[in-house]
């Protein structure tokens, strides 16, 4: 992986050894290290500096790390922040955690351990730079804001999109319904050399074979009962830019054999015509369907699915990714406060953790539903559970209480009621472990070291 030369690594510690051990290996290793031996001088340092990380011992005298966390979290809420600590108990790992620390390490530092979360902080911040940088291109170019999200896999869905958007290559979209597989394929046409062009959209799920057919290639006067004149086809009113095929599993075997001999030659015939028209569209398809399921059921040919299928995009469902909820609830807040003229600002901490259990089967376009029809409805500028669908609030899950016993140390009910969580949340997920350390708000590496604290096996 290419290193940003401007990548910068802020190193608190008040052990003089520990600090000059860690800037001389990232050093080595060509990294740029700022060091501070105590909370107040890493803030003055901060503040003067650009940090793409900061790594900070947990136990220092004056301001800990979890004061310094706390500060430059206020002053950057993007800052990144990995505690060192060789007090690494429950509280200690929760706390930072929920207060928006990165990771954390134990001390004795185990490098190995350390240059893999380096790396990962690297990776991320180029492919949040890559995809400011696109989103700041189509802003400029189309004045729109099409995509909103704060998650790792997006992120990566939208780094996709800006390598293959200059391309000519078919795009296949896979995603559930509400994902936001038409907003991606904008995003794909619009930061294409054919932006100028039109961008044209068919949901084939909507119409009937015999009608599709005409509206994908147009018809001539005459070529059935009703085409009282000649239609042009979206397959023409796209030529020179994209057309967006929404829910292209539902196509009939004879469509999905027609859309073949386009993608292969290039050309399409309208109904009730032997002329040959020449086209230079580009196909983006979208489904919410296991096209290898329906390919080994019959029901969708294998030669279109590999020519639609040159590029594929896989879209998480809301579930997958609930750290996007916050930031969606602000967004969809400010655009219907502003659409219904009102001055719906915030909700109560209640309706942000009802919002954060729900599981969202509609994925982004249930939330976005639930917020416009309770800004609608709502009566005061913060949005309160009465403000939300009944269903809603009565699926509201309970969270477990754990086993309260008389003579039980708060630690170690805290403990136990951890391990029910974990317990829970890997039954939920199946046992994806990194489905439940999504729905947990901690990573994989901090999920296998609860498991293996608790002996949770993989397997239970």
């Amino acid at each position: 992986m290419s290193r940003p030369q401007e990548f910068q690594i802020l190193i608190v510690d008040d052990e003089k050894v520990q600090r000059e051990m860690l800037a001389g290996f990232l050093n080595k290793l060509g990294y740029r290290t700022v060091a501070a031996e105590d909370g107040a001088g890493a803030l003055e340092r901060y503040s003067s500096g650009s940090f793409d990380l900061v790594l900070t011992d947990f136990r220092m005298p004056g301001m800990d790390g979890f004061a310094l966390l706390k500060e430059m979290k206020r002053r950057n809420p993007e800052a990144v922040v990995v505690i060192m600590t060789a007090y690494g108990t429950v509280n200690t790992a929760v706390a930072a955690m929920k207060e928006g620390a990165y990771d954390y390490l134990t001390k004795p530092i185990d490098l190995d351990e350390l240059l893999l979360r380096i790396q990962r902080v690297e990776r991320e911040a180029l492919l949040k730079r890559e995809n400011r940088e696109l989103k700041d291109e189509l802003r400029r170019k189309f004045q729109v804001d099409f995509i909103v999200t704060a998650s790792g896999k997006m992120e990566e869905a939208l780094n996709l999109v800006g390598r293959v958007a200059p391309s000519q290559a078919t795009v296949l979209i896979l995603g559930e319904s509400g994902t936001g597989k038409e907003l991606f394929a904008r995003a794909i046409h619009y930061a294409s050399p054919r932006a100028g062009k039109p961008l044209v959209k068919v949901n084939c799920a909507a119409l009937p074979e015999t009608l599709l057919e005409s509206e994908l290639f147009g018809h001539e006067k005459g070529a059935f009962t009703g085409a009282v004149a000649r239609r042009v086809g979206r397959f023409e009113q796209a030529d020179g830019g994209s057309i967006f095929l929404d829910e292209i599993g539902d196509l009939s075997p004879a469509l999905q054999a027609k859309l073949l001999r386009v993608l292969q030659e290039k050309e399409i015939e309208r109904v009730g015509s032997n002329q040959t028209l020449k086209i230079d569209v580009r196909v983006i398809a979208a489904t919410n369907r296991n096209l290898e399921e329906a390919i080994r059921k019959g029901s969708f040919r294998e030669d279109l699915y590999y020519r639609l299928n040159v590029v594929t995009l896989t879209l998480p469902p809301l579930r997958e990714r609930k750290e996007d909820i916050p930031i969606l609830v602000d967004h969809f807040l400010k655009k219907y406060s502003r659409e219904n003229k009102k001055e719906v600002a915030s909700t109560t901490k209640e309706v942000r953790d009802l919002l954060m259990q729900h599981e969202y089967p509609g994925n982004v376009r249930e939330l976005e539903n639930i917020i416009e029809r309770a800004v609608v409805l709502g009566r005061g500028n913060a949005l309160t559970l009465q403000d939300l669908p009944l269903n809603l609030r009565e699926s509201k899950a309970e969270i477990p209480r754990g086993e309260l016993r008389e003579g039980t140390s708060l630690p170690e009910t805290l403990e136990n009621l951890e391990r029910q969580l974990v317990l829970r949340a890997l039954e939920r997920s199946g046992g994806i472990q990194t489905r439940a350390a999504e729905e947990l708000g901690i990573n994989e590496r901090v999920l296998r070291y609860k498991m293996k604290k608790y002996k949770i096996s993989e397997k239970e």
